[in-house]
């Protein structure tokens, strides 16, 4: 394990690292200021962990490769250790601050803040909230914490944007014990979603409604900028299906699942977030580019995948539409979103009475990359220049 020692110039702004982990991949973004914005100084991603074909690149801002290295890399924190010694050896000036994504925070983490103990504590506390995504976050925070020693962490949620979700969009069809037990509806991708409210600006219009499509997916229902409905619920497993998590089911399948297949609740974990979703149409294929190469030569099960996922997309867009009373804006964004005309042309189909036609001159369709990485950085300089 490296350690950095703090080095640079006093006068220059605060460097910030970004650290934003998925299911098998790191991403991460150096920035300083810039003229009252973040400015990326490097950016990255570690791919492949736990695969024996794992790559580690560093990229410059303009999209020169820095360094491309083959690594194979066991987990989050191994390849945080190598990210370390490349930005020693490229000199890079050491992080003031490191920004972690943390996608649930349980219900009393709902605001971008300092990671302290106590708040480390919280996390650790709900862990049950989030089985599959808590344990790496903090072993990821404690391992930044070790290696950018002297440097300020802090913790950006991806539920804190749909904190302006309306009570009857919150509250879950339970008893009110379990709601105040936190059973209730979070919402993900908040970062995301925050980070395209912000690049849009005054372009923004009044009801909007933006499509985070990735391995994990997602949609959001904005009135003037702000969530008022969201298709991930308790957990970043239910809404529409996704590269391997179902998305939401009858709950009398999982009764079934319990009765039937004897199934305990570490048996129905694996089963609804890893072997589910467009995996579970297709016989284990996620990825959505092998997905529409097989549809392309006429297999079914791909093409099943593919139909219902655009279809669950388009439902939610259409119950969106409904609830806002018209939509002004749709946004894609995320991996698929932004890159899969596909995806967005069977998701379009059918809503050009909403006047959402992908590819007219005057479409109020577009798809915009996502900045996840820079707006945390900008709450990371808040958070900083706060105290």
């Amino acid at each position: 394990m490296e350690t950095h020692e703090k080095t640079g110039d006093p006068t220059q702004p605060p460097t910030i690292l970004v650290l934003n982990s998925g299911s098998s991949s790191l991403k991460f973004g150096l920035f300083t200021l810039y003229r009252g914005d973040e400015a990326l100084l490097l950016e990255g991603s570690a791919e492949g962990i736990g695969r024996d074909d794992g790559s580690l690149r560093i990229k410059s801002p303009d999209g020169r490769v820095l360094v491309q290295q083959e690594h194979v890399m066991q987990s989050q924190t191994d390849a945080l250790q190598k990210l370390a010694r490349v930005l020693a050896q490229q000199k890079h000036e050491r992080p003031t601050a490191v920004g972690h994504r943390v996608v649930h925070g349980g219900p009393h983490l709902r605001t971008h803040q300092r990671l302290t103990p106590e708040v480390r504590q919280r996390l650790q506390d709900a862990v049950h909230f989030a089985p599959l995504h808590i344990p790496p976050a903090l072993a990821l925070i404690d391992e930044a914490t070790k290696i950018f020693s002297d440097a300020q962490q802090f913790a950006c949620f991806d539920t804190a944007f749909h904190a302006t979700l309306p009570p009857r969009a919150v509250q879950l069809a339970l008893p009110r014990r379990y709601v105040d037990a936190g059973v209730i509806r979070y919402g993900f991708h908040g970062l995301s979603y925050e980070s395209l409210v912000k690049r849009l600006g005054a372009e923004l219009p009044p009801r909007a409604v933006f499509a985070h499509l990735g391995n994990g997916s997602s949609l959001c229902a904005l009135q003037d900028g702000k969530s008022i409905d969201t298709s991930m619920g308790l957990t970043p497993t239910g809404g529409v299906p996704m590269g391997t998590r179902s998305g939401d089911l009858d709950p009398g399948v999982l009764l079934y699942l319990m009765r039937v297949e004897k199934l305990d609740a570490d048996a129905l974990e694996t089963l609804l977030n890893r072997q589910s979703g467009l995996a579970g149409y297709a016989d284990g294929e996620s990825d959505m580019q092998a997905l529409e190469k097989c549809a392309a030569t006429g297999d079914a099960n791909a093409s099943l995948a593919l139909d219902a996922f655009a279809t669950a997309v388009r439902k939610t867009i259409g119950a969106y539409a409904a609830l806002l009373g018209g939509i002004d804006l749709l946004v894609f964004t995320g991996g698929i979103g932004e890159h899969s005309e596909e995806i967005r042309r069977r998701v379009c189909e059918g809503l050009a009475f909403l006047g959402l036609a992908e590819g007219d001159p005057a479409s109020k369709v577009r798809a915009i990359h996502t900045e996840e990485e820079k707006q945390i950085a900008r709450h990371c300089r808040r958070l900083l220049q706060a105290g």
